[in-house]
Parts: C-alpha cells; structure tokens; sequence
C-alpha cells in the first residue's frame, strides 16, 4: 500500500514542502522551470511563497519590504502521484513534503483559505459551443465542440467526432486550442 492510497488524486490539491531556509524561492523558480521543460502544467498547477508586505524603519527612514510568512516552506498546488512526488522531492532545496512519516497531507479548505490562497483563474480563449483542435494526448489533431467549461479543475468537455459518432472527452486548457 502506497502513500498515495490515502491520498485523492483525481482533484489537485495544495501541498507544503519543506527546504532549506532561505532557498524558498529558488525552489519555486526550479520547479517553475522544471514543470515548463517537462510540461507538467497538468499536474503541478501552482508555486506559491507565501509573502506579506511590512514596513521596516531603518535610519529613521521607512521603508516597504516584502517578508516570508512561513520562513523554510513553499506551497504547491498538484495532483498527487508517484512522479509529482519524485518530482517535487528531488528538487535541490527540497527537504520533504509536511506531513507524517514524510507522507504529503494536502492542506484542508479551510487551511488554504485561512492562508489567503488566491486561486489564479486561469484566461480562456474558448466557450461552449467553440470549436476546439485537440493539441496534445492521443487525440492530436482531432477538431471538437466545447460542451462544458470546468474552470476549477481547468478542464474541458470536448465533443469528438470518433467513428462516426460524436464521443464526449474530457481535456486539461492546455490540450486544446480554438480553431
């Protein structure tokens, strides 16, 4: 039984790791860089350091400046599996994922909306009822009708026209494109 067991990884989910102090943004921007060169944007979503603004008097000046709220962590929005985990672990200033005998427990509801998570609503190009070319997966080149928009999962119901009858497919936004 693996970790994952406990663990629903059908919906992203926002988990925190841990890294060495003060590498907090370096790792963001590796795993930035990492989920770009891999195209991985449908399995980690989001890179969050979490930040306030705070002003210091220094030399009887003031002065705005940004601190880390939770010096040490970084938080990620990511659909749970073996390779996000790899992923995730194996990056340098990464020391493990909070939780349990080093098992990921994504953050509750509550939790994120208590840290002031803001979702980035991602912009689309399409609506319901566009036509779409499917991009990316198996179904490459296929055209298809926009039936539903998800946008908190930032996924897409496609009509395709399979064998000659229209099959409903559901996409990450990234999988398609408006003709």
């Amino acid at each position: 039984m693996s970790f994952l067991d406990i663990v629903d990884t059908d919906k992203p989910r926002w988990y925190v790791v841990h890294t060495y102090s003060g590498y907090e943004n370096k790792v963001k921007a590796d795993l930035e860089k990492t989920v770009e060169n891999r195209g991985l944007q449908n399995i980690i979503y989001d890179i969050k350091v979490p930040e306030e603004e705070v002003i210091e008097i220094k030399d009887g000046k003031k002065k705005t400046v940004k601190r880390k709220i939770f010096p040490g962590y970084v938080l990620i929005k990511m659909k749970m599996s073996d390779d996000s985990w790899y992923i995730v672990r194996n990056t340098r200033g990464v020391t493990g994922f909070v939780g349990p005998g080093s098992k990921p427990v994504p953050l509750t509801d509550a939790e994120v909306k208590a840290l002031g998570i803001k979702e980035a609503i991602p912009s689309v190009e399409f609506s319901v009822g566009d036509n779409v070319r499917v991009t990316a997966g198996p179904l490459a080149n296929f055209i298809g009708r926009v039936e539903e928009i998800e946008m908190e999962k930032q996924k897409v119901k496609v009509l395709v026209s399979m064998f000659g009858r229209e099959t409903p497919v559901e996409l990450d936004f990234i999988q398609i494109q408006k003709i």
